[in-house]
């Protein structure tokens, strides 16, 4: 799926047309295991406009995720049907007044929508799936489909959602192709912001240079996420850039930003992170502390593959992490007792990565029968589940100075023995380092879909104005540099 600049791709309906196929068969099988009849209609509602409000101000409209997922409509009010036993599907329209042509503009036709119209066959009263089921990362619920006269049919509110959900795990040839998509464009506003960042700059300049790329460029009205621009100890604030974090604090010489921002592209997110210093040459500590992570984010990668445990990809950071530390005598004793100790999570107190795909944080982490760990750094991941092919995951080891963390560590009689505290002092302002990849497990392994220069010689190439990919010259005077670990 390429795309010149300011030409964005098209997205072909056969996407959202094959999302219902899976659907259905995996209705009909589950159906037919559960000696059910293999009929009834499955019914989703769209997602409605929203003011600001008491206002009249329309926020912009963003389809809800499983509607987008079977139908790809991006107006509100609609209401979407699939009939099981045939797979066919109707598409409700909303009701629109006749001024809405003079102030919205022009009221499309059902054609429009490329979704297969027919009326479903009589099979007495007919039986609803509905969607409502519990998100995993939020701890909200669906909203299952509502309309007036429902009385008249019979519901299942259980079968559905798990279902779909376990369908979205999964991602098709041409859901791929969105989703490489979004990183190709996200990935090169990363390279843009990089190549502009200089210190006295505010981190919300950073942040309108990569949202003005991805939409100016990249055709990406809709970010996956609120972006964080964060700079200085502020990259230690996990998820900085709330309302109350806005991306304000002006850019020193000497700091560390981590940038982690993505585009999203007909519904398809992306979710990259980028760490690098703000003048442009990294200093020896920064070296330590980034040829960390970015060892974990290598081995994470070179050993994924269908069959293996995410907790155990979790782990594999943790470790290559705290062995980094203790190499450079931040910590010191035995890696493996640290790791019983659960000690990686002062250092990286969040999850490793988590499905990705219309939704940042994709559904069907933890599907029925699967816990959550309780264990500290084991608690945040989002998913612990045996990798798939098919599935597109992210992988973000960090690693943060926390003064919160480090202070319960110290007064831990067990925890603190492992620190060098006068080495962790130096660190005390440094904040943190995070280097994140959207990733698609293959039959064999697995694929990165970011391009981002990652290595320390690669980014100060990148940021003295090299192109990227470097080439071979650029790259050979890059890696004699003072600066390569």
């Amino acid at each position: 799926m390429a795309a010149t600049s300011l030409a964005p791709p098209a997205v072909p309906m056969e996407l959202h047309a094959g999302n219902r196929d899976r659907l259905v068969a995996a209705l009909r099988s589950h159906l037919s295991a559960s000696a059910r009849p293999p009929r009834g209609l499955v019914l989703l509602q769209g997602g409605d406009e929203q003011t600001r409000y008491c206002t009249d101000h329309l926020e912009l409209f963003r389809q809800e995720s499983y509607f987008a997922y079977l139908f790809g409509v991006r107006e509100p009010g609609f209401y979407g049907a699939i009939d099981i036993a045939s797979g066919q599907s109707i598409l409700f329209a909303p009701r629109l007044p006749a001024d809405y042509a003079v102030w919205m503009g022009e009221i499309k036709p059902l054609s429009y929508f490329k979704v297969v119209q027919d009326r479903f066959g009589d099979h007495g009263k007919p039986l609803l799936f509905l969607l409502y089921g519990k998100n995993t990362d939020s701890g909200n619920f669906s909203k299952p489909a509502s309309f007036e006269g429902m009385e008249k049919f019979d519901t299942d509110l259980s079968t559905l959602h798990p279902i779909l959900t376990e369908c979205r795990v999964i991602k098709s040839d041409l859901e791929l192709a969105v989703i490489q998509y979004a990183n190709d464009i996200s990935s090169e506003a990363h390279i843009e912001v990089m190549r502009r960042a200089r210190p006295g700059m505010k981190e919300y300049q950073l942040e309108s240079i990569f949202l003005h790329h991805v939409y100016m460029y990249g055709g990406c009205r809709h970010c996956s996420y609120t972006c964080i621009c964060a700079t200085g100890d502020n990259s230690a604030v996990l998820h900085y850039g709330h309302a109350a974090a806005p991306n304000d604090r002006t850019l020193n010489d000497g700091d560390m930003a981590l940038m982690d921002m993505g585009g999203e592209y007909h519904f398809y997110g992306s979710d990259i992170t980028c760490s690098y210093p703000i003048n442009g040459k990294f200093n020896s500590s920064q070296i330590i502390i980034y040829n960390a992570v970015l060892k974990a984010h290598n081995a994470v990668i070179s050993h994924m593959r269908p069959g293996v445990s995410y907790m155990d990809m979790h782990k594999l950071a943790e470790q290559e992490i705290l062995e980094s530390l203790r190499k450079e005598q931040i910590l010191q004793g035995d890696v493996d007792d640290m790791m019983a100790q659960r000690l990686g999570a002062v250092f990286m107190p969040h999850g490793l990565g988590h499905l990705l795909g219309i939704d940042t944080h994709d559904p069907g982490g933890y599907p029925e029968g699967l816990e959550r760990p309780k264990e500290p750094g084991l608690s945040s991941l989002r998913t612990t589940r045996e990798l798939k092919e098919g599935m597109v995951i992210t992988v973000e080891p960090g690693c943060y100075f926390i003064d919160t963390l480090l202070t319960k560590a110290r007064n831990d009689p067990i925890s603190s023995k492992f620190f060098n505290w006068q080495e962790v002092e130096k660190y005390k302002s440094f904040g943190g380092v995070r280097i994140e990849s959207d990733v698609y497990v293959t039959a064999e392994g697995c694929r990165n879909l970011t391009n981002c220069p990652r290595e320390t010689w690669e980014i100060e190439a990148v940021m003295a104005g090299g192109p990227w990919p470097l080439l071979a010259s650029t790259a050979a005077a890059a890696e004699n540099g003072v600066s390569k670990a």
